[in-house]
């Protein structure tokens, strides 16, 4: 199969012809339809965050089950589906608790000693986060997939897989908007665009919107943000203030800097919360001072939303195919796999929401 490979950090991904290994126990093989271009993948082709190499980067993705291994009782040949990176294993702590995004079990992942899931001539390739999606076809663990309704558009539904279930996923699950209650979502890339038009489907009143680019705040605004705001104006969370009376009850941060933080805790009104969705530098920190901690503001984080996603994803196929959800807004444009490099280039301008990779 033809998969996108990066063998070194900080260089291009190379084409190749991959190998991918028949389903094992519990395994299933995808035909990829489409993947995502998150930034999750482009901090660790940029070396931000380590991983073993080569490897094939790709998360959002979905596709159409090939074949399925033994004991596998999730999904079937011929079922559309989309992938979550936060692949479970059901029997953790984490997974009976209800916290299934944090479940890091090793039994999503092949044995040591086993073969390899995938091969380039007679070189392993490292699995990125359970899927490495830019490739032709995935061998995933059956929990790290879950099957959708067949007339939902596969490349509107990869983006279910990472940047919509986190950013709804903020709203819906880690901060429980409640109807009337007012959002701030600084940053306006496919998460925060997602966190914008959930804020709307929870039924926030203000929802303010807080870029540096013009053409997002345009298209928050028309997924549901009441307000937007450029986050370069040095007034910037003082306008968010006045415009929220006081500041608002929930802020959501989903660029990765923690500049961006601090302005998600500076709007906050007393017993506010924000959410940090972004990948920031390793060893970077944010925080509370005493005065925002004798307010009762609340800082936290929601890896991927805090998803339960063989629930969550369906139900946002849902939302989509009743005018609720817009993926289609969120889309920049379509692109085949060999264009990747221009679509990470892309993103590092930072201009873009998401391009999306077609197969087919």
């Amino acid at each position: 199969m033809k998969a996108a490979v990066l063998f070194e950090a900080k260089t291009p991904l190379s084409i190749e012809d991959v190998t991918v290994s028949r389903p094992a126990a519990h395994e299933v093989l995808i035909r990829t339809a489409a993947v995502g271009v998150c930034r999750s993948d482009l901090h660790f082709v940029d070396g931000a965050y380590p991983h073993a190499m080569p490897t094939i980067p790709g998360h959002e993705a979905a596709g159409v089950v090939e074949a399925v291994g033994e004991e596998v009782s999730t999904v079937r040949v011929g079922d559309h589906v989309v992938t979550c990176l936060s692949a479970f294993c059901g029997h953790c702590e984490f997974c009976v608790t209800g916290r299934m995004s944090l479940c890091i079990s090793s039994a999503v992942r092949r044995p040591k000693g086993a073969a390899p899931r995938l091969m380039l001539s007679d070189r392993p390739v490292a699995q990125m986060l359970n899927l490495s999606a830019y490739a032709e076809q995935m061998l995933v663990h059956e929990h790290a997939c879950v099957a959708i309704d067949r007339d939902m558009p596969l490349d509107r539904a990869c983006l279910l897989g990472c940047a919509v279930t986190t950013g709804a996923g903020a709203v819906f699950n880690a901060a429980a908007v409640v109807p009337g209650e007012s959002v701030c979502v600084v940053g306006c890339g496919g998460v925060g665009l997602a966190a914008v038009n959930a804020a709307r489907i929870a039924g926030a009143g203000r929802v303010i919107a807080v870029d540096p680019v013009p053409e997002k705040r345009a298209l928050a605004e028309k997924l549901g943000a009441t307000h937007s705001i450029d986050a370069l104006s040095e007034t910037a969370a003082d306008e968010v203030v006045e415009i929220s009376r006081g500041g608002v009850h929930h802020a959501i941060e989903a660029v990765g800097r923690s500049q961006s933080a601090a302005t998600a805790v500076k709007v906050l009104r007393r017993g506010g919360t924000a959410t940090v969705l972004g990948m920031m530098p390793i060893g970077e920190k944010v925080g509370l001072s005493a005065l925002d901690l004798l307010a009762d503001k609340k800082l936290q984080g929601a890896l991927m939303g805090r998803n339960h996603f063989p629930v969550d994803i369906p139900r946002l196929v849902d939302f989509y195919q009743r005018g609720l959800l817009d993926l289609d807004t969120i889309i920049a444009d379509r692109m085949p796999l060999e264009q990747i490099n221009d679509a990470f280039d892309e993103l590092r301008k930072g201009d873009t929401t998401r391009s999306v990779v077609v197969f087919g």
